[in-house]
Parts: structure tokens; sequence; C-alpha cells
């Protein structure tokens, strides 16, 4: 009887999970099914809807417009309503401050103050000052031969995720240090149990089997952040609503900073023997030192290709991760195009698959958070050991 009752049991709870990943699968195929097109050029005035051709659906840009930064906060779309969260732009130019909400722009029909964001060329999607404007017929504004990129300090969508990310880690952070001095002794409780797992695999697994027992302690906060940080956006940039949505590990700018903090620390804490091991290698022959430092120079360039490699893999892993999944979604309106029918059936296939990938990138989202620590502690072991 039992046993009956826990087989019952397992079988609802996996049916709930799976219709919970179906209702967030169509959810996700509805707030997108809107857009074909940027979220800041999608929205067209009343009095050019009837006489403008709705423009055919293009999976490109569709995937595209949905990975990079935007200057507003797209939220949700239902037929030609757009909502979107505004955010503050901050522009520098020819010496005067510029401060104003992104709405000033329309969803980048208007400009304001002599700036707007350009909907082609090199600079599209970036704010530009306009010298030559000619709007076209749909009253969309076209960028010809003059135009000048200010300095931009705006706080677009990828930065106030961060901003988030970073307010959400404090709170975890700081909860569970109180937690550790109220509770000394005691069986871990609330966030501190869900957590603690976690920052005991990356200090006993990461740190000191790669950094050493005597040296990992002043690593650690460095690490911790680290993962926790790529660890959490990964999963903010699965969820299709506010605050998530934003693709802040898929944006190479912000891995690249992470890297270079890696291969700073790496560099600033490297002892005598990293450094004998770059310039005069033990064990490699004299004739790869002189006349030629052929082994320095494949040394000093593997130097700068460490931070690179971790650049461009958290960057195109989780960016190919977003890719798929639009691109399943963009099955449905690709076939729906066709008959109605035909983006009926597909979407039945398209749904499944995205959930699929979802759980993937879930799984996704841990390893690419470990890889990068673990590499990370890598170095440092590397830089910090003695006698190479």
């Amino acid at each position: 009887m039992n046993k009956h009752f826990h087989i019952k049991s397992g079988l609802r709870r996996n049916l709930l999970i799976f219709g919970g990943l179906l209702l967030f699968a169509v959810f996700q195929a509805m707030s997108l099914g809107g857009q074909t097109g940027h979220p800041q050029t999608d929205v067209h005035h009343k009095n050019v809807q009837d006489t403008v051709p709705k423009a055919a659906f293009n999976a490109g840009e569709f995937i595209i417009d949905h990975i990079v930064d935007a200057h507003e906060w797209h939220i949700l779309s239902v037929g030609d309503f757009h909502l979107t969260l505004p955010l503050p732009v901050i522009l520098w130019h020819k010496g005067a401050l510029h401060v104003f909400m992104s709405s000033r722009f329309n969803h980048g029909h208007a400009q304001y103050k002599g700036f707007a964001i350009a909907n082609e060329g090199d600079n599209k999607g970036k704010i530009v000052e306009m010298l030559t404007v000619h709007p076209q017929d749909d009253q969309r504004i076209t960028m010809v031969e003059n135009e000048e990129l200010p300095l931009d300090f705006s706080i677009t969508k990828n930065v106030c995720s961060i901003f988030i990310s970073v307010i959400l880690i404090t709170w975890l952070f700081v909860s569970i240090a109180r937690t550790y001095r109220r509770r000394s002794g005691k069986a871990p409780k609330g966030i501190q149990s869900l957590l603690e797992p976690l920052i005991l695999f990356i200090r006993d697994d990461i740190a000191k089997g790669s950094i050493g027992e005597k040296k990992y302690e002043r690593y650690m906060p460095f690490l911790l952040t680290l993962f926790f940080f790529i660890f959490l956006n990964n999963l903010l940039g699965l969820v299709p609503i506010f605050p998530g949505g934003a693709n802040v590990t898929g944006n190479i700018a912000v891995t690249g900073v992470l890297a270079l903090f890696t291969f700073f620390i790496t560099n600033l804490s490297a002892g005598r023997s990293y450094w004998m091991h770059i310039f005069n290698t033990p064990g490699v022959p004299w004739w790869l030192k002189m006349p030629l430092p052929l082994m320095p120079i494949v040394e000093l360039f593997g130097m700068f290709t460490k931070p690179f490699v971790l650049t461009v893999r958290l960057f195109a892993n989780m960016t190919a991760g977003h890719i798929i999944v639009m691109g399943f979604f963009s099955l449905i309106f690709i076939f729906g195009e066709m008959s109605l029918g035909a983006g009926y059936s597909i979407s039945v296939v398209s749904v499944v698959f995205a959930i699929f990938m979802y759980v993937l990138e879930l799984l996704v989202a841990f390893i690419q958070a470990y890889v990068f620590t673990l590499l990370s502690a890598l170095y440092f072991g590397m830089a910090t050991e003695e006698g190479h």
C-alpha cells in the first residue's frame, strides 16, 4: 500500500514538474511572439499601421535582438502592444552631460536632444548624435552618412541586471554570515542549508585541491563571488520575465572583465618560480631559449591566451544555448506564416525541444560557473606553487 502510494506521489510530482516547464515554455513563446524585430524598433505608430505592410518574420533578427544588450527592458508583447521598462541614458558629448530616460526615444522612433538610436549600419542599436536625418515613410529614423558616437555611460539592460544580481548576492551572503554567527555550532537552516553544500564544494573540491591547504583561504572570497555571480546570472538569463531575461554572461564584455580579474590576480600574486618557469623554463634545451627566446615567447603568449579562453568559453556556451532556444521558438512563427495549421503543429515539437533545452541549460549554467571558477583556482595554484 505504501509502495503504491509513493509511486502515485512520484508520478504526480513528475507531472507537475513537466506541466510547470510546459507552461514556462509557452509563456516564453507568448512573451516573444509579438516581436519580429529589435525591441527598440518594434512598435508601429497608429497613423501608419494600415499603410505599411507587415514585414515577414526574420528569424536571424529575432534571435540576435534577444541576446544583445538594449537601452530598455522589454517585458511582454501582445500584438502591437509592447510593455517595456525604460532605463536611464547617460551621455557625455562635446563637454556636456546629458541624462534622461530611454522612453524619450519612443522605442527607437524619436530623437531627443539631437540623439537617437541607430536602426541600421555599423552603429545599429547604439545611441548616436543625429547630424543628418531622413525620415522614411514608416516614421522610422535613418542615419545618413554623418553620425557621432557620444561617450555612453547608460544603464542598459545588462547593467541593470548586474546591479540586481549584485544586490541578490550581497543579501544572500550577508544573511548566511549572520545565520552562521547566530547559530554557531548548530545545524544549517533556511538559505544557509541550501547554499552551504555549494560553499563547501567550492572550498574543498576547487580551492583546496587546486591552490593548496595553506594558501587557499586568501582566494576564497574571490572564488565564491565569481562562482555565484556567474551561476546566478546564468539562471536569471533563463527566466523569461523581469528581473530575468538579460543575457549578462552571454555578453563578451562581461566575461572579459571576469577573466581580466583572474588574469591580474594570477600575475600579481605569482611567485618567483612562476616567472622563472616563463622566462627560463627548466628542462628545456638551451637552443630553444637562445639566441631566439622561443620558449619564453610561447610562455608569454600562453599568459594572455588563458584569460582569452576563459572569456570565449563562457560567452560562447551561454550565447549558444540562448540561440538554440530562440531557434525552436522561431520555428513556430516561420511555419505559422505558411499556414495556421502548420504553426500549431510545429509548436508542439518546438515547445518540447525548448523544454529539453531549458533543462540542459540549467545544467550548463552550473557547469560553466564551475569550470570558470575551477580554471581560475588552477591558475592561482600554478602561480603560487613553489619549486616548479
